[in-house]
């Protein structure tokens, strides 16, 4: 059963960067997409962004596109999130999620418990 676990989150100032890590544990997700979402408080769940099993292909909300970026390094089984240039708006609880190439782009087979990002004006 594979685990994942993100870090990197905390208080910011607007302007401020933050680097976001989403660690597998307990097997490989070299093979899965991976995606962040983020939940504000009383707001729905939305995309941020997700990367290919491979890594050469990326997506982003327009919200975060140009400010974020996401990668992986499939050798630490790793992925992360790269968020510049930080907006109040972002604040959010992080998480990723990993889908098995075989799955529908909205079914995903793990999740982590996700990491607190808050951005101050």
């Amino acid at each position: 059963q594979v685990q994942l676990v993100e870090s990197g989150g905390g208080l910011v100032q607007a302007g401020g960067s933050l680097r976001l890590s989403c660690a597998a544990s307990g097997g490989t997700v070299s093979n899965y997409a991976m995606t962040w979402f983020r939940q504000a408080p009383e707001k729905e769940r939305e995309f941020v962004a997700a990367i290919s099993s491979s890594g050469d292909s990326t997506e982003y909300a327009d919200s975060v596109k140009g400010r974020f970026t996401i990668s992986r390094d499939n050798a630490k089984n790793t992925v992360y999130l790269q968020m510049n240039n930080l907006k109040p708006e972002d604040t959010a609880v992080y998480s990723c999620a990993a889908r098995d190439v075989g799955r529908a782009p909205w079914e995903f087979d793990y999740w982590g418990q996700g990491t607190q990002v808050i951005v101050s004006s």
